[in-house]
């Protein structure tokens, strides 16, 4: 099956209310927010590039590498232009501080939503409030860049 940009939004739609699971990846039983991206690419490519290691919740600051942004870069495909203008179905990651690792990731919904997935909460579709458009550090795409 071909799936298409709005495909990938209404599946990323269907995980909302899905309670947060450090490592995890199921829709409706638990997922993080990488959880929530590789239930996705599980989707697109009937399986995922990688399985990631067990990682700790304060994974980005032990080795100091940016492994989330380096992974995006292997697996998507990285969309250019101004980062704090990421489109509907564009993946964004986000750091904390400007140099420290990315350490969350979410899918665009709109041209001002996103639905990701974060601790006590779960996955939610968030507004894309000016503190969040600060924090994106990388655009990408499951799909390739025309």
């Amino acid at each position: 099956m071909v799936y298409t940009r709005q495909d990938i939004i209404t599946e990323a739609r269907d995980w909302i209310g899905t309670p947060y699971q450090h490592q995890a990846s199921r829709k409706g039983a638990g997922c993080d927010c990488l959880g929530l991206i590789r239930g996705l690419f599980r989707l697109l490519h009937n399986n995922e590039p990688q399985v990631p290691v067990d990682y700790a919740p304060e994974w980005a600051e032990l080795n100091g590498e940016d492994q989330l942004l380096n992974a995006a870069h292997r697996y998507l495909h990285q969309v250019q232009g101004p980062l704090q203008a990421p489109k509907p179905a564009e993946l964004v990651l986000f750091r904390w501080a400007p140099q420290s690792p990315c350490k969350h990731l979410g899918l665009m919904s709109t041209r001002d939503h996103f639905i990701h997935a974060y601790e006590a909460v779960g996955v939610v579709e968030s507004p894309m409030v000016p503190m969040w458009r600060r924090k994106i550090a990388g655009r990408f795409s499951f799909f390739p860049i025309d």
